[in-house]
């Protein structure tokens, strides 16, 4: 996995900073999403898959992508198609999604608590995370009852684990040392 991102990451970065430049995010974003999903299909993996010229395969996935890709969006292809790195399309789309939210000041965060938060546990925990992030958040959150309480929150690379399984599971490794 950590090839594919290293492959994957100039174009992101090369697609993200030209629609910034462009004031064009949403657009790229779009015309990223829908590349990935024709990439997925079954059909376009044998393709890539095939022995075919570089340019009939660009010349394919162009017709099949059709007006959702402008010419830029075709040039990406061409680029993409020519260093047979078409495959690499869904870690594209990803990464672009991440800068635009860096770019932002968005942050999705994770969290998982033994029961259900209502609505209003959900907007002090995401105004308290925005302040410490100091980005916009966006809760995700799920119900996991072997977490037995507290809750364990994921943004990026942080991680808040204040769960009662936590707790134990520290405790228990401080005991054995």
């Amino acid at each position: 996995m950590s090839e594919l991102t290293t492959i994957a990451r100039p174009y992101a970065r090369a697609a993200f900073d030209y629609a910034l430049e462009q004031n064009r995010i949403e657009d790229w974003q779009s015309m990223l999403v829908f590349a990935t999903e024709v990439v997925k299909n079954p059909s376009i993996v044998e393709l890539l898959k095939s022995s075919l010229s570089a340019d009939k395969v660009t010349e394919i996935f162009i017709q099949i992508c059709a007006e959702q890709l402008d010419s830029n969006g075709q040039n990406l292809i061409r680029v993409m198609a020519e260093n047979n790195r078409l495959n690499t399309l869904p870690e594209v789309s990803k990464m672009f999604s991440e800068l635009k939210a860096e770019h932002d000041k968005e942050i999705e965060v994770s969290v998982l608590s033994a029961v259900e938060l209502d609505a209003k546990q959900q907007t002090s925990l995401s105004a308290s995370l925005e302040k410490r992030l100091a980005r916009k958040v966006k809760l995700n959150c799920r119900v996991d009852e072997s977490v037995v309480g507290g809750l364990l929150i994921k943004a990026g690379d942080m991680v808040i684990d204040s769960t009662i399984r936590g707790k134990l599971d520290r405790l228990t490794t401080a005991l054995k040392s």
